[in-house]
């Protein structure tokens, strides 16, 4: 069962790719734009823009590849999270019986077991690098190894903790609440 809902997940991941990466792309080339300087983009239509006109749709999803191996294997242990609410369960009851504190703490797991994973910090840089600076994300590893060993695979990792733990919880419990009976509201907050 959980190697189904693992697939399952990742086959979700698979399927989002077509407006994570360009997002993603986006979103990275406008936090790393110099706030000193003249900005290079005025917004995320502008930025996909001028990456659509430099090299076309190949600029725009530059650094598919990474954003694949981070969110095809987390949407699976983002989807199996719920699948856990069982094991959490007391002998006898529901998943619907679950209270708000055990959803929380599932769905907050689930979010650091999916961001676990330090292929984040290689897309990244790869989305960000200026044309030609790295021919795949395999320099990309190579310099970070070699400039900074394997520390700098964490770059701001304890940043992304502090996020995923409320985030997911949160997102998890409010999907939950959607599906549980009227009844069971009010006797959710029983840890």
């Amino acid at each position: 069962r959980y190697p189904q809902i693992y697939a399952a997940g990742m086959l979700s991941g698979i399927c989002t790719i077509v407006l994570v990466v360009p997002g993603e792309r986006i979103k990275c080339l406008l936090q790393v734009q110099s706030t000193s300087g003249p900005r290079k983009y005025s917004g995320p239509v502008d930025c996909a823009v001028q990456l659509y006109k430099q090299q076309g749709i190949r600029s725009v999803y530059k650094g598919t590849v990474l954003t694949l191996m981070r969110d095809v294997p987390s949407a699976g242990v983002y989807f199996m999270s719920y699948e856990l609410l069982n094991t959490l369960t007391p002998a006898g009851q529901s998943v619907n019986e679950l209270s708000i504190p055990r959803i929380l703490f599932a769905g907050g797991m689930a979010g650091i077991c999916n961001w676990a994973i330090p292929v984040d910090v290689l897309k990244s840089i790869t989305q960000t690098a200026p044309e030609g600076k790295y021919s795949g994300f395999r320099d990309v590893l190579r310099e970070l190894m070699r400039d900074e060993g394997l520390r700098s695979l964490y770059k701001g990792f304890s940043a992304v903790m502090l996020r995923a733990f409320p985030a997911n919880a949160v997102n998890i419990l409010a999907d939950s609440q959607t599906h549980l009976p009227h009844s069971v509201h009010s006797t959710v907050f029983d840890f």
